[in-house]
Order: C-alpha cells, then structure tokens, then sequence
C-alpha cells in the first residue's frame, strides 16, 4: 500500500505537471512564432483549469499537512487515522472543490461583455487580467475572487499554520536531538513549498490592485505556476 504522504504528493506532482502543460506550450509558441493571439475560447478554458488547478493545490497542501501533523503528534495513531480511505477522501473532495470553484469564476466571467482592447496584459489568461478586458462592472467578479481568496488561500494557509504550530510543539518535546532532526526533516521540505505558493498567491490575489503592482504580479503569477512547480520535486528529494 502506498504511503499517505507519497499519495498526496503524487496529486502535487500531477498538479505541477498540468500547471506546466496549461500555460508553457502557448507561451513557447509566442516566442518561437511572435504570434501571441489566442482564441476566446481557448483562453477561457485556460483560465478555467490555471484556476482549478490553483485551488486544488492548496487544498492538497492542507491535506498533507495534517498528515504530517498525524504523523509528529499522533505516530501509533497514523495508519488508523491516515487510512487509504481517508487520504481518498481528502484527495476527492480537493480536485472537486478546486474546479467547482473555478467553475463559478468562469460563468460569472462568460456573462460579461468583451469590448476592447483585444490584449492581455499578462504571459497568460489570469483571471484579474482578462477581467480588466471587460467593458461591464466587474464587481460581483471581485468579491468572489476575494471570498474564493479568504476561503481557499487564507483559511488553508492558517489551518497549515495551526498544523505546523501543534508539529513544533511536539518536536520540542522530543528529549533526543536525533529525533528532533528526523522529525523537522519530515517536515522542512513541505514548509518550505507551503511557504513558496501561499506567500506568492495572498501576494497576488490580496494585494490591493495599482499600476505599479500589476507588473509585480505578472512575475509573481508566473513564479507560482511554472517555477514552483519545477521547485516542488527539487525540493522534496533534496531533503535530508
């Protein structure tokens, strides 16, 4: 039976690779061809799985951190509370409320007005960029990215922080240093992903819009969904 922990990473790494196939291949063929037009279509649907996407990692990322919280704070416990049918579950309800979410965004998106200028104003379709697209109020649009942003970025980071709270505890408790360095080890690599997406995401989506943070954004979006990814394996099997 596959490990818990290596099941939710599995899920990270089909993750990080549908990241990398969603955005890389056009943005490739606008350097090779200099023709950066997409079709409307195409463009929705990438925003729709980039958003998808984006939810169900941090979803994941939860859900691995309470495994690694079972395992520091509750080890004679784990292959109980940490079963195949739970980590199914957990996987399951991630990749469902993930694109249910960003289903939502993409309706609410379809029922506006495009009228010009034609151009997105960033590497891919990003949502906050083909929203400034729109000839319409956008506000409804705004307050369900924020709420989406509150309830799927903000509240899983804090749920990782109480995790990771009770895990530190626990490690001080531990009398041998050996231990102790086992058991942070555990856990450094994940910390250190956690740290990378929520901190470039709450960036991004919870930084109040202006001229001179819309290109900082640009570089942040790109970081989190091509250069985490490519981050994430480098980081897990560097670990000690």
């Amino acid at each position: 039976c596959i490990p818990p922990m290596y099941f939710l990473l599995s899920h990270l790494a089909i993750i990080d690779m549908s990241y990398a196939s969603n955005t890389v291949p056009k943005m490739l063929g606008n350097l090779v061809t200099q023709n950066r037009a997409i079709s409307f279509v195409p463009c929705i649907m990438q925003t729709f799985v980039y958003i998808g996407l984006g939810h169900t990692e941090c979803l994941i990322l939860v859900a691995m951190s309470y495994d690694r919280y079972v395992a520091i704070c509750h080890p004679l416990h784990y292959t109980v509370i940490m079963s195949w049918t739970v980590c199914t579950v957990l996987a399951t309800i991630s990749w469902a409320s993930g694109f249910f979410l960003a289903l939502i965004h993409v309706l609410l998106l379809l029922r506006l007005p495009f009228c010009g200028p034609w151009e997105v104003n960033h590497f891919f379709c990003e949502i906050l960029s083909v929203l400034k697209l729109a000839c319409a109020d956008t506000w409804l649009n705004k307050v369900v990215i924020f709420t989406a942003t509150v309830l799927v970025i903000l509240g899983p980071f804090c749920l990782v922080l109480v995790s990771y709270t009770h895990i530190l505890w626990a490690i001080l408790k531990i009398q041998s240093g050996e231990g102790r360095r086992k058991a942070f080890s555990t856990c450094s690599s994940h910390l250190c992903v956690v740290g990378l997406f929520f901190g470039c995401a709450m960036m991004v989506y919870m930084v109040p819009d202006s001229s001179q943070q819309g290109e900082k954004t640009k570089i942040l979006s790109l970081f989190y969904s091509l250069f985490n990814p490519m981050l994430n394996p480098l980081i897990y099997t560097l670990r000690k």
